[in-house]
């Protein structure tokens, strides 16, 4: 233990963010029902690396939820207007715009506090995808989160396309586990005179890549082709810079880096020279606020991206985002948060490449003995955020959720994406370089107590 107090001291000096971690609620171990653990520890912070999935609560966000809660029980109706904090709740989307903007790269009016991703998805879907006989694909990822997928099935088969036709969805290479840039490129040079949208995620969900996001727009766009992003990985996560990209739009959860809380809400880009784009599926919340409470039978978009609003935005769900952002701009920003973010996941992986059981992911793909992790994220730091994704072998024989299992009962969370990955992220906001160091020395004495316990033939 010594010793990993010394290295993790190494990390921490002069390590500014790390007071945002009292920012933070993080679970005990007694409350994630980490069994394993000694009683004397079983009421000190559990070792947290899920902010891929879930972030953590903000003290901030709870203190203006509950806040929002008692203008609404003191207030009621009038907090639209007359708010006893300053925040009417007429204009509640637009505390948040600013911070979207930076975080994204963007300018405010190209950036919209709305809905949930795949809601938003579709709508920009509906504005953006316009097949003709000649240009009607749509580019992405083979494995892209089910509800891109599912999205991009039902748009293109709604326009009377066959989606075993209409979606180019790229895999691997034979024995790799990412995607080749230049492969993606050189699909956009070979078939872009057919392809209408080029869609990809951001950061990659199940194997955490970040795809060379600047470089794949420019080959679209000389193509001819619209591009969009998905940034449920990536807002909060990488640095962005969609404007100057020119991105045509992007969607986005909050619940992730954002740490808006389960099913935050969402938030969508529209470039600039897209302001005036016809909105197909019109709300009164996208209508010109200068007279929205009048009722008026035709509807007057904002120009921009804030024009596909539709419904009021939930108060409680607005300020719960707007807390975490607080810190993310009191903390420096996207820039400071990244290198923190950098050094963090650097140092996880440094430490799992050392343990005994790790082998490297060109090894992995043949028969090996033992128990064994690989890591199938990139290992250059330009191409991933803050996910690790660890695949256990033998793949097929039920060792991932056996080790999951250990994990927890000690109190290390992470989760899981079948069949043998474990997905660890630190969030530069709230976890340590000691949070990484026990993470690893704990996966060791899993593996450890697997590797003791057999391997069955099958799963």
């Amino acid at each position: 233990m010594t010793n990993t107090v010394t290295e993790a001291s190494k990390h921490t000096d002069g390590d500014v963010l790390t007071k945002y971690r009292d920012e933070f609620v993080v679970p005990t171990f007694r409350q994630m029902k980490a069994s394993a653990v000694s009683a004397e520890l079983a009421d000190t912070p559990c070792t947290y690396l899920c902010g891929n999935s879930l972030g953590l609560l903000s003290k901030r966000s709870k203190k203006l939820v509950e806040e929002e809660l008692e203008v609404w029980a003191t207030r009621a109706v009038e907090g639209h207007f007359d708010h006893p904090l300053g925040r009417s709740w007429m204009y509640i989307a637009d505390t948040v715009h600013p911070h979207f903007a930076k975080i994204v790269g963007a300018h405010e009016s190209e950036v919209a506090c709305m809905g949930t991703l795949t809601a938003n998805l579709h709508l920009m879907l509906n504005a953006f995808y316009k097949p003709t006989a000649g240009r009607y694909k749509i580019l992405c990822e083979a494995k892209a989160f089910p509800s891109d997928q599912y999205a991009f099935a039902t748009q293109v088969s709604s326009r009377g396309y066959d989606p075993d036709d209409a979606i180019i969805a790229l895999s691997p290479r034979a024995g790799e586990h990412t995607l080749r840039t230049e492969d993606i490129i050189g699909t956009i040079e070979r078939e872009g005179a057919q392809i209408a949208l080029v869609l990809f995620s951001g950061v990659q969900f199940y194997t955490g890549q970040w795809f060379a996001m600047k470089d794949i727009t420019a080959a679209a766009k000389a193509k001819n082709c619209v591009c969009g992003w998905d940034l449920a990985h990536a807002v909060g996560n990488v640095p962005l810079s969609l404007h100057d990209w020119d991105v045509d739009f992007a969607v986005w959860c909050t619940y992730k880096y954002l740490n808006s809380g389960p099913g935050g809400i969402g938030g969508l880009f529209v470039h600039e020279k897209w302001a005036d784009l016809p909105v197909l599926e019109a709300g009164w919340w996208g209508h010109d606020p200068a007279t929205r409470f009048d009722m008026p039978p035709t509807f007057k978009a904002i120009r921009g991206a804030q024009g596909f609003q539709q419904s009021n935005p939930s108060v409680l769900a607005v300020v719960s985002l707007l807390g975490s952002l607080q810190i993310f701009a009191d903390a420096g920003g996207m820039p400071a948060i990244r290198a923190r973010s950098e050094r963090l996941t650097g140092h996880l992986e440094a430490l799992i490449k050392r343990s005994n059981f790790y082998v490297p992911p060109e090894k992995s793909l043949g028969a090996v003995e033992g128990v064994k992790v690989t890591i199938i994220t990139p290992a250059n730091p330009a191409e991933r955020g803050a996910q690790l994704s660890l695949v256990f072998l033998p793949t097929g024989r039920g060792v991932m959720p056996r080790v999951l299992k250990g994990l927890e009962v000690r109190g290390v969370v992470g989760d899981s994406r079948k069949p043998d990955v474990i997905r660890l992220a630190p969030a530069p906001l709230y976890n340590t370089f000691e949070d990484v160091e026990r993470a690893v020395a704990v996966l060791d004495e899993v593996l450890a107590e697997v590797e003791k316990e057999g391997i069955p033939l099958h799963a």
